[in-house]
């Protein structure tokens, strides 16, 4: 029985490598016009929200382009008050020190966020 069982196995492994050689047919019309309706529903990049608000400023690493801000809330981005950190550029960083109270603008891609406008609130 196990040397049947050993042949069976062979013969169905053979079988399974020689079809790994083979390359598949194009799809058909069809094929392609039900795929191009499944790109349709696929998840597509989160589009760049604009948002601003006020803040105090806990650290800025002007080398690497960062600074962390400890901001109220968010409307447009529909964020809580928190602290976190951001990408931005130097020149923004310039005037700005460590406690200072700051107006912000930043645009956030679903990952991360870059201030575009940054100084201290009036």
């Amino acid at each position: 029985m196990k040397k049947l069982t050993a042949i069976a196995l062979g013969i169905a492994l053979s079988a399974g490598l020689a079809g790994c050689g083979k390359q598949g047919e194009p799809p058909k019309a069809e094929e392609k016009a039900a795929m191009a309706d499944d790109a349709g529903t696929m998840a597509m990049p989160a589009e760049t929200k604009h948002g601003k608000g006020t803040a105090t400023v806990t650290a800025i690493d002007s080398a690497k382009g960062q600074v962390t801000l400890d901001h109220s809330a968010i409307a447009e981005l529909e964020w809580p008050p928190m602290t976190m950190g951001f990408a931005a550029k130097p020149e923004l960083l310039k005037d700005i020190k460590v406690g200072d109270k700051v107006a912000f603008e930043l645009d956030w891609d679903g990952k991360a966020g870059t201030i575009t406008k940054l100084g201290k609130a009036q």
